[in-house]
């Protein structure tokens, strides 16, 4: 089949290059923090503030995505491996986050959030935009045309047909989401491994505290960053970490209002599929033993950079490494797979 060149993106057309870190740290994704909300009401709630939280999560989260189908007319998806009980969420981070629009946005990141069985390890794995991958129905093409040609369905079934692992899940988020997230926190402290300035904001080296447009744009930008999109991503992986450690820490929980405003407004600012039921956020959250550090941040592997036969800037696929990570995720041994590669 030809390929299709992905639709026009402003911010594409600049080369990227290499990012990463090892064992156990934490997620912003939208269901992990909002089951893992759930879990600390479990752990920290009792009467009145459980019930509270309980339901500002289930009263304002969205549903409205459909998962990729198993007919095999539309190509066969990779089987459940319900004997190893882990679970794997695609986040999405999305200038439009009505599905009915899905179409006209563009996937800003790419995640996927591993937990593992015992459901005391989260892993968080980033697909860089610029990834040059097969897409379903559509040829080879940057893995973020996914999204723009056929929605977070057709990205559920590219990742699966890069990985050959089964994903379970969706959470889409709005960027306009992510700046309220922030600012609910009050900001959030992170470590920022390259002094940028994006938009009127500066960012030096070292720990800096974000929040609002100020959040926005720390991970929306790359033009300024040495390694560009890579850059990007780990700087998105960072944010995720520390907006978890801020919404779990003792000083939010330890106020039922401010960490029900929290939950609330967290449940508000993301769409979830449809299968996603209150029963099985409520039922994951109870089994989570998850604490900051027990989230590790990393990225897909690529082996270089190159130009697709339309004169795109590309991020080469490592295909070895990516058949080691894809069984890792699909036999539970990620811990395995982040001690070989420490750096991602």
């Amino acid at each position: 089949m030809p390929e299709t060149p992905a639709p026009a993106d402003p911010d594409a057309g600049t080369p990227s290059a290499p990012a990463r870190a090892r064992r156990r740290r934490r997620v912003w994704p939208r269901v992990l923090v909002v089951v893992a909300g759930v879990l600390v009401l479990a752990l920290v709630g009792v009467g009145v503030y459980a019930w509270r939280v309980d339901r500002g999560l289930t009263n304002n989260i969205t549903r409205g995505i459909d998962l990729p189908t198993d007919d095999p007319s539309s190509g066969s998806r990779p089987t459940a491996a319900p004997e190893t009980g882990t679970l794997n969420y695609v986040l999405l981070g999305s200038d439009s986050r009505d599905p009915e629009d899905e179409g006209d946005g563009r996937s800003d990141s790419i995640m996927v959030v591993h937990l593992n069985k015992e459901r005391d390890e989260a892993y968080i794995v980033s697909f860089p935009r610029d990834m040059y991958v097969d897409i379903p129905g559509y040829g080879r093409n940057k893995i973020n045309a996914a999204y723009s040609l056929g929605g977070p369905a057709l990205t559920v079934r590219t990742l699966e047909k890069l990985t050959d692992v089964r994903m379970d899940h969706v959470v889409l988020i709005g960027l306009e989401g992510f700046i309220g997230l922030t600012d609910d926190l009050g900001g959030v402290t992170v470590t920022n491994g390259t002094a940028f300035t994006s938009h009127g904001f500066d960012y030096p080296k070292g720990k800096i505290t974000i929040k609002g447009e100020q959040a926005l744009w720390f991970v929306r930008e790359r033009h300024s960053l040495p390694n560009g999109d890579l850059d990007r991503a780990e700087n998105q992986r960072n944010v995720i970490k520390a907006i978890v450690a801020k919404g779990l820490s003792a000083d939010v929980i330890s106020d039922p209002a401010r960490f029900t405003a929290f939950i609330s407004n967290l449940a508000k600012h993301v769409t979830v599929d449809n299968s996603l039921t209150d029963a099985e956020i409520r039922r994951t959250a109870l089994s989570l033993r998850l604490k900051s550090r027990d989230i590790e941040l990393l990225q897909a592997p690529l082996s270089g950079f190159g130009t697709s036969p339309d004169g795109q800037s590309i991020d080469v696929v490592d295909t070895a490494k990516l058949a080691e990570l894809s069984e890792a995720l699909e036999k539970d041994t990620m811990d395995s797979y982040v001690k070989k590669y420490p750096k991602g």
